[in-house]
């Protein structure tokens, strides 16, 4: 079952929306993909992102739309790509603009594990998918898991920064209480639109002055070389 590969404080804090019929009728989906196609992430993978971002550490939430669908990349954080795996197009913009950003050099390997590790919680909001086809999973069930990860967030007491890049991840807004949190909103970093205002946003250092502003432990953006 899905919802065992669950750590058990995120399972608290979702243990409605892993109890719906919604919930129920994904895990039969999904489990009838993995006996008929290659679907990614791993099974291992699924729920990294909350494996290594506990729910009381949860200080930045950075949202995806869904797994990559390549051998080899995807392992449950959203942007990021297996330790020593090349990143894919958008994850080297979100490289560039961190470069101008920050002055961090540009990691080789595409893994934001230390990321995940120091609160940043990246989320995508359909966690699996069919090698080689692109949101082959949208529409059965995830979004509505992904939304009940969002609105928890949402009521924790201590202030979150969300990024949300791109019109998809826009539309979640509503889900967050922007009067506790601070959403950022933003042009997403795929080469399709990253000229057209995610580079020169600056998202990192103003994440930054964000939680610091609220008292909060801000984020060390370097990656591994």
């Amino acid at each position: 079952m899905l919802a065992d590969r669950l750590p058990e404080d995120w399972k608290h804090e979702l243990r409605t929306a892993i109890s719906s019929p919604s919930f129920l009728e994904l895990e039969r989906f999904v489990a009838e993909e993995r006996k008929s196609a290659t679907v990614f992430p791993s099974e291992e993978d699924l729920f990294s992102a909350f494996r290594l971002t506990p729910y009381a550490d949860v200080k930045v939430l950075l949202l995806g739309q869904d797994p990559y669908h390549g051998p080899g990349q995807a392992h449950g954080l959203a942007f990021s790509v297996q330790p020593g795996v090349p990143p894919p197009p958008s994850l080297v913009n979100m490289f560039k603009e961190l470069e101008s950003d920050l002055k961090v050099p540009r990691p080789k390997s595409g893994s934001l594990i230390p990321w995940a590790k120091q609160g940043v919680l990246l989320l995508n909001a359909v966690l699996t998918v069919r090698q080689a086809e692109p949101n082959s999973h949208a529409g059965h069930g995830w979004e509505d898991f992904t939304d009940a990860v969002i609105r928890a967030v949402s009521a924790k007491q201590e202030p979150v920064v969300f990024l949300l890049w791109g019109k998809y991840a826009q539309k979640k807004k509503k889900l967050i209480d922007a009067k506790r949190h601070v959403v950022m909103e933003g042009t997403h970093p795929s080469p399709l639109s990253a000229s057209n205002g995610f580079f020169g946003s600056k998202p990192f250092s103003k994440v930054n002055e964000a939680l610091e502003a609220r008292g909060r432990p801000t984020v060390d953006w370097h990656l591994s070389a």
